[in-house]
């Protein structure tokens, strides 16, 4: 059974895209590379043979595995999310209290992180630690280096 993820509009759309470039262009060249390994003889001593098939294999296991995250996608409208506390696509900005710096994040899934974009998976230790928390809210956030206590500062919509 696969796991449900949830996608904004435009990550799901970026997986759309990349299903179909697999079928429309990937597949007919790994075709294509078959059919002209297969015309320069004996299949049993053809390595050009083999690595097009091996090829053509992993192109149909990527589109299956596409396929199937496709059909287990979920749409996430963020217009219906509450602002006043940390969900996914929250823009957090928070005070390290502990270095007396400031950062901010957006909170995405999984799949559409981006750490030097500022997009934190909401599956990372640190967003974990902040959802569900209001503006105002000191939270200590575990992470693998030990606690880091924030205060969340402000909190809008991506």
């Amino acid at each position: 059974m696969s796991k449900i993820k949830y996608y904004s509009k435009e990550g799901l759309q970026r997986l759309n895209e990349e299903l179909h470039q697999l079928i429309t262009v990937a597949r007919p060249a790994a075709s294509a590379n078959i059919a002209e390994a297969r015309d320069k003889g004996d299949l049993s001593e053809n390595a050009e043979y083999d690595a097009a098939k091996e090829a053509q294999g992993l192109t149909e296991l990527k589109i299956a595995n596409l396929q199937n995250e496709i059909a287990n996608a979920r749409l996430i409208d963020e217009s219906k999310l509450d602002a006043s506390k940390v969900l996914v696509f929250s823009v957090v900005k928070l005070k390290n209290l502990k270095t007396n710096t400031t950062v901010t994040y957006t909170l995405v899934p999984e799949s559409e992180s981006d750490f030097k974009a500022g997009k934190l998976s909401a599956e990372s230790p640190i967003a974990r630690g902040l959802l569900g928390h209001k503006q105002g809210d000191k939270v200590d956030v575990k992470v693998p280096a030990g606690v880091i206590p924030f205060e969340i500062l402000e909190i809008s919509r991506a």
